[in-house]
This record gives structure tokens, sequence and C-alpha cells, in this order.
């Protein structure tokens, strides 16, 4: 099992439409390395589910349940999504700045690579966020 983390600003689709929606596709991504990272996830792969430019918090887990196919929003073959759903909220949300101040995650993607809107994250840096949001 791989894990990653998805960026969605909750004013376009947030946590909670995601909880009402129960499952979605993963659209949008118009960048070629977040691209590779969506045809890289497996089905039962886990994802933290991040809130961004508002918030700028990890909310809660997805899993995918669809591995990569066509965006259905484009006709350009180059673009794909995944299938997702709903895994759990977080207990506490994990905020940007509690993810910046803590020295095992400084090489996270999300510090790195702050506007890939889909990224990996290993399996140290999964744990880590998850004893941050109180899940350990």
């Amino acid at each position: 099992m791989a894990y990653w983390l998805i960026k969605s600003e909750p004013f376009k689709y947030s946590w909670e439409q995601f909880l009402q929606d129960k499952q979605t596709y993963w659209d949008g991504v118009r960048n070629y390395a977040a691209r590779n990272n969506l045809r890289a996830m497996k089905k039962n792969d886990l994802a933290f589910f991040y809130h961004s430019n508002e918030g700028m918090e990890i909310v809660g887990i997805a899993k995918i349940i669809k591995e990569a196919y066509q965006d259905p929003t484009t006709e350009e073959t180059a673009w794909v999504v995944v299938d997702v759903k709903p895994y759990r909220t977080l207990k506490k949300p994990v905020s940007l700045a509690m993810i910046k101040a803590d020295k095992a995650l400084q090489n996270m993607a999300l510090v790195k690579l702050s506007r890939l809107s889909v990224q990996p994250v290993s399996v140290e840096e999964w744990e880590r966020v998850l004893e941050l949001a109180g899940e350990k």
C-alpha cells in the first residue's frame, strides 16, 4: 500500500461535501507530476485530504477505490482521474503550520513541493501526521 496527499480548495470541493457525496473521481489535475502520481495510485491506497488556500490543513483520509482512467472532464488523453471515497475524518486537523514546525516532516512534499496537488507521502510521514492528528 502507498500513501498520498490530495488537495482541494474548500470552496470548490470540501471534505464535508466529499462526505455527503460518499465517493467521487479526482479530476482537474493539469500538472504532469501530479498526473503521474494519480497514475501510480493503486486500489486501496490511502490519501490525506488537504484543504488548500483556506484552512490549509489535513482534515481526513480518502481511500482509492478505482485506479487511473481517462478524465471525463476533458477529451485530452494526457489527463486521468482516480475514484476515491472517504475513509475517515481525522480526530484533529493537522495544519500546514504544525507540519512545517515538525522536524520529522521537513522533507514532506507538502513543505518542499507546496503547489503540487497530488503528492506521495512516505510511511514515516503518514505515521507522524496521524500522531499529530491524535490518531495514535
